[in-house]
């Protein structure tokens, strides 16, 4: 029982593992990476009215192995690397011209060399896992002590040091308010909301780090400027993707970096549309909740939002349903109808008019009015 609920939690670094591989083998292995999202989608949906709550021994105590979620966690930050490594290889390949050639190495067949199709495939590929990968950024930030670092170097290797210090000061702290740019109003759609949360975020962290610096009497421009440090370790992978390619090898890297704050910026955009905060802590009712057992595993329970919200230092293996907002459906499902802004607002639009009459506080339902 303790090895399933500990391994079950494996899907995304098992496929990141994966996508790498075809990567490197080239030709149509190239495109694994898009047809592993394209079956997760599916496997999502069917299993969508499937639940299971947090699991326990008699006494209490979570199955979760500590010593072993932080090592997998860890063991993401090289997964990461290796993911742009192996795609700035193949970049080299394509931008040099090399022909493309079969090679046998211990049994294993590859191709040196990558057509334009495949080179796309392997873009789009290292993209995706990049960003699913960016959850255990997120998961890491909650963990000053253990973790807060390498979730930092974790998106930096998406362009996005800034997350870490604006998830936890920033998005836990103002939910629901104005104040929060990952927090998606009412009417908004994922792709403007991609941007003025991402711009919002890094805002956030240059301010802060702005007025610490003011109090301390250091310059802004200074190795004690986190927010500066933060995309300076973003410069490898430019400095990779430029010499893997030139001009195209930037723009491959543009479309990772896009693509994964894209599906980052969506898991924002999913667990808090249109919900509102006017005063008081945060409660379970100020997130959605999306626990189907398929979402669960590949998300590292990061859809229970709701125990998140109120237990932000929690394990995410000890995180429960708490019986809070819930769409009925998992992340991947959802994800494709916000990619259709009207379907996405007609079918969320039921979950809204319940939270509305059911959970929301007299102000909150004033606010929500307005925005209706």
């Amino acid at each position: 029982m303790r090895i399933f609920i500990n391994s079950r939690y494996l899907i995304v670094p098992l496929s990141s593992l994966v996508t790498i591989l075809g990567i490197f083998l080239g030709g149509l292995y190239s495109w694994t990476g898009v047809v592993l999202f394209g079956i997760y989608t599916v496997v999502d949906t069917l299993t969508k009215n499937i639940h299971l709550r947090a699991e326990k021994d008699d006494v209490g105590n979570s199955y979760g192995i500590k010593v072993f979620q932080y090592l997998v966690m860890y063991v993401m930050l090289p997964v990461f690397i290796l993911i742009q490594l192996v795609l700035a290889w193949r970049l080299y390949q394509y931008t040099s011209g090399y022909v493309i050639e079969s090679h046998t190495v211990s049994g294993i067949s590859y191709e040196l060399g990558i057509s334009t199709l495949n080179i796309v495939g392997s873009t789009i590929s290292a993209a995706l896992w990049a960003g699913l990968g960016i959850i255990y950024g997120h998961e890491l930030s909650h963990n000053k002590k253990q973790g807060f670092f390498v979730s930092r170097l974790i998106m930096a290797l998406s362009g996005a040091s800034h997350f870490t210090y604006a998830h936890v000061y920033n998005h836990h702290l103002d939910l629901g308010h104005e104040d929060d740019p990952a927090t998606a109003p009412r009417g908004r759609n994922v792709y403007s909301h991609t941007w003025l949360s991402h711009a919002g975020q890094s805002k956030f962290s240059f301010d802060l780090e702005k007025e610490k610096l003011n109090k301390q009497g250091k310059a802004f421009l200074s190795f004690s400027n986190k927010w500066l440090l933060g995309y300076f370790y973003s410069l490898p992978s430019v400095i990779l993707f430029v010499w893997a390619g030139g001009l195209i090898g930037l723009l491959a890297l543009i479309i990772v970096w896009s693509l994964a704050n894209f599906l980052l910026e969506a898991l924002n955009f999913m667990g808090h549309y249109g919900l509102i905060r006017k005063d008081g802590p945060v409660e379970h009712r100020h997130s959605w909740d999306n626990d189907s057992v398929f979402t669960s595993w590949f998300f590292i329970e990061i859809g229970r939002q709701c125990d998140h919200h109120v237990r932000g230092e929690t394990y995410f293996w000890e995180l429960d349903d708490v019986g809070g907002p819930n769409y009925g459906i998992g992340y991947f499902s959802l994800f494709v109808l916000t990619l259709f802004p009207p379907i996405f607002r007609k079918y969320v639009q039921k979950h809204l008019d319940n939270w509305d009459e059911k959970y929301a506080t007299e102000e909150e339902r004033a606010i929500a009015l307005r925005f209706n």
